[in-house]
Order: C-alpha cells, then structure tokens, then sequence
C-alpha cells in the first residue's frame, strides 16, 4: 500500500517522509506550493506540486499514486483558500457545501472528499510514533512534588509575571467565607488581601466581585478605572456555583494534559 502526504510548511512533513520510510513505505508527496519548503521534492519517493486550491488535482494524483491512506502535516494558512486562493471545481463545490468556515470545517471537507476516492485520512502521527512521548513522568520532578518558591519566582521571572492571584472558599454553616490574595510572583510577599463572607451559596459570586473590586483598589488601581472596566462576576461567568466547580475540575485536567479526564466535568458543568 501507498501512503499520501498533504504536505504544509514547517518540519513536520519532513518528520512524516523519513518515519515513513523507516517503516520502509513509499509516500506520495502532495506539496502546497504557497506553503512547503522545496527542499522535501528532494527526499520524496513521488511528488507533485498543488496550488492551495486544487484539491481536484491531488486527488487525482493520489488516485494515480495508488494512494489508499493519506495524512496531512504541516502548517496551512486556512485563511488563504477561504479569501485569496482560486480554488478549481471541485474545491469550490466542497467549500460552498462547509457547514463553518473554520479549520475544523475545512479538514472535515477535505477528508470527506478523499473519503469519496476511497482514500482514508489517518492520524497525522501514524510514522511518528517513536517521537511521542510514552505514558509516564517526562521531567526530573514528580508531578506530585511541590514547586519550591526558588523554582516559582524563576518561572515567574521568565514569563514576566509580577503578581499572583490565589483564592479560597470555606463553607460556615448556610454561609461561604471567600480570600483573595494577591502575591508578588518574585518575592513572595503578600500585596494586598481581601476576605468576603456570602450569607447562602447564590451570593458568592456578588461577595467575590465585591472582595475583587476591594483588592484592586487596595493594589492601587484607580478608581476610573475600575469603574470602567468593572464588570459584576455573575455576569462573566455561570450563575451555578456548582458549574463553576465542575468547570474548574475540568480545567485542572486540562492544565495536567488528562483530557479524556476533563470530558466529564465540563459535559455536568454545561448541563448545568
């Protein structure tokens, strides 16, 4: 079996041809020309030339090729075959028939157009398997093992973030008492720090806008300010303290690459 390659700029089609051939198959290279580097002709066992809208022509040179399975890899400016790029007939019939004009959609289409050739479009790793990290600690530091504050005011320090914000809720009884903190990210030392308390759980999110108001202005942001930017918390966000949580779960997931995690929580929070 042959394998096709739709290939954009960068390193990544690159990747694709030497994995490929590691596995000892031939690849049919389809090149965007506004796109790749000329440099992969050189190392491609076939190869032609698209322009960013023939999808009809690299159909029909997969379907030469014998291509049966295709991958895409490599960056394309989708914002180009959606406003500068002269698409042939069969581009603008599958670009007229997107449901979105967004690089989902535009993905979606094209792997529907192969499809219709009996050309499958694969997982754009399926030759690069050994460059995937395997399931496991990565680092020198346990996921598990605290941050030291040397460590926080360094990474800090490189993405140029002076102050932190951390918060707290503690349920009192039907009551919520609420901290804000704002920190100094290189030194550790406390800024400015504000506790609200709300009498039943539909008030936190009015206590926590005030406790936010009260904090900027204790970091000294000006009082025009505030109220031109100030904007009441319920209205930012969902009205369900409950949603929130759910939300938060999720993102925390997210932040720890567990996405199949973060599904659940974010599914409850939207039904909520």
């Amino acid at each position: 079996m042959r394998y096709g390659l739709i290939a954009g700029n960068g390193k990544f089609p690159f990747l694709v041809v030497e994995g490929a051939r590691r596995a000892g198959v031939e690849v049919a290279v389809a090149a965007i020309r506004e796109e790749t580097d000329p440099a992969l002709e050189r190392i491609a066992d076939r190869f032609t030339w698209v322009s960013i809208g023939q999808l009809g022509r690299m159909i029909r040179f997969f379907k030469r090729e014998g291509v049966e399975k295709a991958i895409m890899a490599g960056q394309v400016k989708h914002v180009q075959i959606f406003s500068g790029a002269l698409p042939d007939v069969r581009m603008l019939k599958m670009l007229i028939s997107l449901p979105r004009r967004n690089t989902d959609a535009l993905i979606g289409g094209v792997a529907a157009e192969l499809a219709r050739e009996g050309i499958e479009l694969i997982d754009s790793t399926y030759f690069l398997k050994d460059h995937l990290p395997q399931e496991g600690v990565l680092s020198r530091r346990s996921p598990d093992e605290r941050v030291t504050p040397e460590v926080a005011r360094e990474v800090a320090e490189r993405l140029a973030v002076t102050v932190m914000l951390a918060g707290a809720i503690a349920p009192l009884g039907s009551s919520y008492v609420m901290t804000v903190e704002a920190t100094n990210a290189r030194t550790g030392d406390t800024l400015a720090r504000e506790q609200v308390q709300a009498a039943s759980r539909e008030d936190v999110l009015r206590a926590l806008g005030r406790g936010g108001t009260s904090l900027r202005k204790k970091l000294g942001e000006s009082v025009a300010s505030i109220q031109k930017f100030d904007r009441p918390l319920q209205e930012a966000t969902t009205s369900s303290l409950e949603a929130l949580k759910l939300f938060t779960q999720g993102r925390e997931c997210m932040t720890q690459v567990r996405y199949a995690g973060a599904i659940p929580f974010l599914e409850s929070a939207l039904e909520l």
